[in-house]
């Protein structure tokens, strides 16, 4: 994992908006007491959201605070997941998933629109919209290649169709989720290959109920 550093420019402070910082109680009621400091990545997750995508050093300081924990503590949590940014980002995320599914379903393309469009890697596009990372798995392998942005996913991707998604949000357009081969969840491309016997989605057939009858148990001394 390389370095992970604060940005050189932090805002004066932060604190938790009234409503969230009473999403945040709600968090640390979830675990006993004196445990408070276990609500460390999910208060953080909540500052970020707030923050505009980023982590900064007084919510740093804030949760240290929030949580009667050590600043050093709450440093190492949000140096160590990349889930957190320590710097600002554009008003879109764009994280590409270039791991094995992806790069060999054409991630790579991706990345050239990204630097086509966006500008070079972990740097904000001049408008100050984008902003693209690569990251790892992603969780949606068999819709590959795809990128999450904030906290959508677009799915079987290709450099037009990933290039329209990212004009679409440069226009302030709402672009497709998910697959944009227009897959439901992750089904076959093409005709099903398996469960297609009419039978199985007959109305009568599934309304009969199904009996079963258990085989006795073997008296004493029978084998």
């Amino acid at each position: 994992m390389s370095v992970r550093r604060m940005a050189k420019e932090q805002p004066e402070n932060f604190a938790f908006t009234l409503e969230n910082l009473e999403v945040a109680k709600q968090r640390i009621a979830k675990y006993p007491a004196g445990k408070a400091q276990s609500a460390v990545i999910p208060l953080m997750w909540l500052a970020q959201k707030q923050n505009d995508g980023w982590v900064s050093e007084p919510a740093m300081r804030y949760l240290a605070d929030l949580l009667d924990m050590a600043l050093i503590r709450v440093y190492e949590v949000a140096t160590f997941y990349t889930m957190f940014n320590l710097k600002p980002v554009g008003k879109f995320h764009v994280q590409l998933c270039g791991t094995t599914p992806c790069w060999l379903r054409g991630a790579d393309a991706l990345k050239n629109v990204c630097d086509k469009v966006i500008g070079p890697k972990g740097q904000t596009s001049e408008d100050g919209l984008f902003t693209w990372s690569e990251v790892e798995c992603l969780g949606a392998c068999v819709n590959a290649p795809m990128v999450q942005i904030n906290d959508d996913y677009f799915e079987d991707l290709n450099a037009k169709s990933f290039e329209e998604i990212l004009s679409h949000l440069r226009d302030g357009r709402q672009p497709k989720l998910g697959s944009a081969r227009g897959r439901t969840s992750s089904e076959p491309e093409g005709d099903p290959t398996s469960l297609t016997e009419p039978g199985l989605y007959d109305p009568a057939v599934a309304a009969v109920p199904v009996t079963f009858t258990p085989t006795p148990a073997p008296e004493s001394g029978e084998k």
